[in-house]
């Protein structure tokens, strides 16, 4: 009997250590997002930064909800497909993550951008 419950509580560790790991927010590079635009420019491309950030250009096609805005659950839910990945940016990384991983627990697959719009208009 004490066999079997260690083994159960083993398999459980397994199950639930496996989904944690594939439950985090993946990291793509500004050139892995070029490569995907090239194929299709129909993606769910998430710009996080604030209007007057955004107001200094944007990449082509990206929907603007700012993350630090009280509503951007809301808008996020209301405007996105969860069917779909979303892939997020912002000005060099660090709102994006915040955004991905709300994204992430409200059940998106969302991708951050490393190095956001700075990186993305250097190479561009």
């Amino acid at each position: 009997m004490k066999k079997s419950f260690l083994f159960i509580v083993l398999i459980f560790t397994l199950i639930t250590s496996c989904k944690s790991q594939t439950e985090e927010v993946q990291n793509i590079s500004v050139n892995d997002l070029e490569v995907i635009l090239k194929k299709n420019k129909n993606i769910q491309l998430l710009d996080v930064r604030t209007p007057g950030e955004c107001s200094k250009g944007t990449i082509e096609n990206a929907l603007e909800i700012n993350v630090k805005s009280a509503d951007f659950e809301n808008l996020a839910l209301s405007k996105l497909d969860k069917s779909k990945p979303v892939y997020v940016y912002c000005k060099s990384g660090g709102r994006s993550k915040t955004a991905s991983e709300i994204l992430l627990k409200k059940g998106f697959q969302p991708y951050n951008v490393l190095g956001g719009y700075t990186a993305w208009s250097g190479k561009n």
